[in-house]
């Protein structure tokens, strides 16, 4: 599935003079977090954040062969 495929959950939040813009795939559940400046503009933040989100759901596909037994959990 494409990045223009899927459906993508942005939050950002002002934080003094900084914005946290978190993106989160609705399909999978996997969230990146960004910062930028408090000026910077909305849709270079939400580009970049999507990048960081294409970039994060191409690992995982690449990571799905379960890591090998040892003790203790994965938290």
């Amino acid at each position: 599935m494409s990045g223009e495929d899927r459906e993508v959950i942005f939050e950002i939040t002002r934080i003094g003079d900084a914005q946290r813009v978190a993106a989160v795939d609705v399909a999978t559940g996997i969230e990146v977090v960004i910062q930028a400046p408090a000026h910077a503009a909305l849709v270079d933040v939400r580009t970049l954040a999507l990048r960081k989100l294409e970039r994060a759901l191409r690992d995982d596909q690449e990571d799905e062969e379960p890591p090998p037994e040892r003790p203790g959990k994965i938290v």
